[in-house]
């Protein structure tokens, strides 16, 4: 099922789709894409990453998070059977030191209140995300913020670019992390896996996508160097599946009977 046109619909019923899919990928990770050690929750937040944010965690003791398991036969003693060590293959990849965010502002640390260490944070952006500039603003601020923790992110953002990202979501968080201009991408959606580590260095995976398109698997990394494949587009497609006949018309450009 390819990517649909969501202006189509009122912000509320891709916010219904949102909690879907979210619950998709959670489900997904915990029915046995993750290493043992880890689990993901759908988290309630009243932060900038709106009320469904997924983050993956960890026990305070896993070696693995830590890194101090480096190599393939290490990972698989972990229980990391299904981790991957080689680079993602995905359209075009950035790097960037961020101590020019550093210098910017003071940074807040990201904990978890049951006191297992958060390792990764999916985001699928929202409507609301984008209509107003202090909305963009925090989420631009809390996506750094977990990076430079050394939080991994893996960024959704199926909502065309406006005056607020222009070139889209990569290309503001980027420009917001290294004051650098991110060219436009040939397509207006975006898929991005950042790829946190303890020096204060980002790596960003960006995969454009439109309309019509298929979307790839994208790393999800859960320590530098070593991610697993998130299924995107079968996530999305069960979520799609569970909308109401009414608005899944709506959004594929069928009418309803008047």
């Amino acid at each position: 099922m390819p990517i649909h046109d969501w202006c189509h619909v009122e912000a509320g019923i891709f916010h219904d789709f949102h909690h879907a899919w979210i619950e998709e990928i959670k489900r997904s990770l915990n029915d046995g894409l993750l290493p043992d050690d880890f689990y993901a929750m759908a988290e309630q937040q009243s932060g900038p990453f709106g009320p469904d944010v997924l983050t993956l965690q960890t026990g305070e003791s896993s070696d693995v998070s830590a890194g101090i398991v480096t190599d393939e036969a290490g990972l698989k003693e972990s229980g990391f059977s299904s981790v991957l060590l080689a680079p993602p293959q995905v359209a075009l990849t950035a790097e960037a030191d961020l101590e020019f965010y550093r210098r910017k502002q003071n940074i807040v640390a990201v904990r978890h209140v049951s006191g297992d260490e958060i390792v990764a944070v999916v985001e699928i952006v929202s409507r609301g995300n984008k209509s107003s500039n202090l909305a963009m603003r925090s989420l631009l601020d809390k996506a750094a913020e977990l990076l430079y923790q050394g939080v991994h992110l893996l960024l959704i953002d199926l909502h065309p670019p406006g005056p607020r990202d222009p070139h889209g979501i990569h290309a503001a968080l980027w420009n917001e992390m290294t004051a650098q201009v991110y060219p436009a991408p040939d397509k207006p959606l975006t898929l991005a896996a950042y790829e946190a580590s303890a020096i204060g260095a980002t790596r960003a995976y960006i995969q454009p996508v439109a309309v019509g398109d298929a979307m790839p698997d994208m790393p999800l990394f859960l320590r530098p160097g070593a991610h697993i494949p998130l299924p995107v587009q079968p996530t999305y497609d069960r979520a799609f599946a569970a909308i109401p006949k009414r608005w899944r018309k709506v959004i594929e450009g069928v009418k309803p009977l008047s």
